[in-house]
């Protein structure tokens, strides 16, 4: 097998599921209404409802959804070979993840910007709305954590990496400047100078990190493991045009370019998969992953398919920002395309690699030591990075190394391999840490709404006591599991989390749509993805309890238990509450639709319902 065929595959099968699938959900099951008001409009107030030019606010959802799993995700994956994560892949992010992101982004533009927990209150029941909010606390700590943990994995020791990065905040700062303030409006100028400002940090980066300041960057787990959460606070109290959207918008550009230059590298290169379609470990056992194939692929490919932490974004910073309902199909479903084909680049990245290289990356000496692999590359590799690879588990490292593989396999290129291994932490760190300070606004914003029935100025997000209060408890949560947890345990509850997440989103936006349709077969499109993820996660959840956490007998391992357990119940509460709604719909055959709703697949009379493919 080639890496050539499966990019081929992937996008074809995106562009024929975008044209046709998405076109149908957006026309006939939504009917969206390009000349109605969105809150960017109806509520703007400059700091969070902000009507947002429609290319921008893609590279911002882009880069918020596109954290560490469809990076991190299918490389882990790859323990089973790499026939189940392309499968899930292609089928996940088309049926599951772009239309739980259209759907919920949808949803939340029709009713002003409204988070999950308030969809979920609104359209099911106040119970659900009430454990959509701890569900969602819980879930969006540990998915932060899980994020976090990686760079902290990938940042460790290395003075080149931490300092390429630490170039993108002034670079995010000095764009915001540009393009709002300095000379509003000219988006490519202010492209042009960050993109510029961020590829000198990391051609400059090497070179420093052999200096005596050098060493300033030279950050250990601790340190890190601090700083992070500190940033994560620091951008979800800062205005969106200042930090989070142009450093996102900006980290958009350096993501989708070195997709691009990677699937340009896979074109002339075609390099061989050496990954075996599937491995003894589909069957449980496997080093990396606890667990069988199923349900355990499903859970370590989050992002990369379906996530359910995307509906915090579609429910949180980018419906306050959507200028045109227009834009949700192009925003909502158009960039979870984006991150599939991501997600496909990581796998491939990662199967390419000698198996004895991958593993002994990926997990500790002295397991390795048991598995009876021998290495092939690594010490090549090793070399001409100028970095140490073995043990260094996570992820992130053995994706930068495939990745530097093929790009360094380019005529003319091979010289370059530590550059390019260097740019590929910095694009992943930077694909991390956008979710990060994205997630951190989005959970404050879900903490004030808790908040507020103490005090009705906490729920405000011009208050500054209650922003700082809100965004520094949602810092401390997350940074604690950080700098206490390691990729074994945090992972795997951050999947399991995440996949809960979104079978609670799955269960509002079939609600929604049934409120919003006169046909029960368009609930259909929803529901199904819902009950195959309850399924999933239900399993995969007792599974890590009984199998993964219990057995440490430790602190740590009863707490991840204990919040793995709750989370359980608060979804299964949702789930429940969810299916009594849809019961109640049917029942009545669909009859409580408003008067002013018009049949699905027919608009109002003179509204253009033409959309841009």
């Amino acid at each position: 097998m080639h890496a050539l065929t499966l990019i081929i595959v992937t996008l074809l099968l995106f562009a024929i599921a975008y044209r046709f699938y998405s076109k149908f959900i957006i026309t006939k099951v939504l009917v969206f209404d390009r000349n109605r008001p969105t809150p960017a409009h109806t509520l703007r107030d400059g700091k969070d409802y902000h009507p947002t030019n429609r290319y921008v606010l893609f590279g911002h959802h882009f880069a918020a959804i596109a954290g560490a799993g469809p990076l991190v995700g299918p490389v882990l994956a790859a323990q089973f070979g790499y026939l189940p994560g392309v499968l899930w892949i292609l089928i996940g992010t088309v049926l599951g993840g772009a239309v739980h992101d259209m759907v919920i982004l949808f949803a939340s533009v029709r009713m002003k910007g409204l988070s999950l927990t308030q969809l979920a209150k609104e359209h099911i029941s106040t119970p659900a709305g009430v454990a959509t909010a701890f569900a969602i606390l819980f879930i969006i700590i540990t998915a932060l954590a899980g994020l976090a943990l990686v760079v902290v994995n990938a940042l460790n020791e290395s003075a080149w990496a931490t300092f390429t990065i630490a170039v993108t905040l002034p670079a995010a700062l000095l764009v915001g400047l540009y393009m709002y303030k300095i000379r509003p409006g000219r988006i490519v100028e202010a492209s042009l100078v960050g993109v510029v400002i961020v590829v000198l940090g990391v051609v400059f980066g090497e070179p420093l990190s052999r200096t005596s300041f050098g060493s300033f960057f030279l950050l250990s787990k601790s340190s890190l493991s601090i700083i992070l959460p500190l940033y994560g606070f620091i951008a979800s109290v800062l205005p969106v045009w200042v930090l989070l959207c142009p450093r996102d918008y900006l980290s958009s550009y350096m993501k989708l370019g070195t997709i691009g230059l990677l699937i340009l590298g896979i074109f002339v290169v075609n390099p061989v998969i050496h990954m075996p379609a599937v491995t003894a470990y589909i069957h449980g056992g496997g080093p990396i992953i606890p667990g069988k194939v199923w349900p355990f692929v499903c859970i370590t490919i989050a992002c990369g398919a379906i996530s359910g932490f995307h509906s915090l974004v579609s429910s949180g910073t980018t419906p306050k920002m959507i200028s045109s309902e227009n834009d949700i199909r192009f925003i909502g479903y158009g960039a979870m395309l984006t991150e599939g084909v991501v997600s496909m680049m990581a796998l491939i990245a990662a199967a390419v690699m000698m198996p004895g290289d991958y593993f002994a990356i990926n997990v500790s000496p002295e397991i390795f030591a048991k598995l009876g692999l021998a290495t092939d590359k690594l010490a090549d590799i090793e070399r001409m990075t100028g970095e140490a690879l073995t043990g260094r588990s996570g992820g992130a490292v053995s994706l930068a190394a495939g990745m530097s593989l093929i790009l360094s396999a380019i005529p003319g290129m091979k010289h370059l391999m530590g550059y390019w291994y260097h740019f590929a932490i910095m694009f992943e760190a930077l694909f991390i840490l956008t979710t990060v300070d994205t997630g951190t606004r989005v959970a404050r914003y879900i903490l004030q709404e808790m908040l507020k029935v103490f005090h009705p100025k906490l729920g405000s997000s011009t208050w500054l006591p209650g922003v700082i209060l809100s965004g520094g408890t949602i810092s401390f949560l997350w940074g604690y599991l950080v700098y206490n947890g390691d990729i074994a345990t945090i992972w795997p509850m951050f999947g399991v989390a995440n996949q809960l997440l979104a079978t609670l989103a799955l269960c509002v936006g079939t609600v929604f749509i049934l409120n919003h349709s006169r046909r029960w077969a368009y609930g259909l499109i929803t529901f199904v993805p819902a009950l195959f993820m309850a399924a999933t996660t239900f399993v995969a959840d007792i599974d890590n309890i009984i199998n993964n956490y219990l057995p440490k007998h430790t602190f740590q391992g009863n707490m991840n238990a204990a919040l793995s357990a709750i989370m359980l119940v608060l979804v299964v509460i949702i789930f429940f509450e969810s299916l009594r709604k849809m019961a109640g719909f049917w029942s009545k055959g669909l009859q409580n639709i408003p008067e002013d709703q018009p049949p699905p697949g027919k608009p109002d009379p003179g509204i253009d319902i033409t959309i841009q493919d």
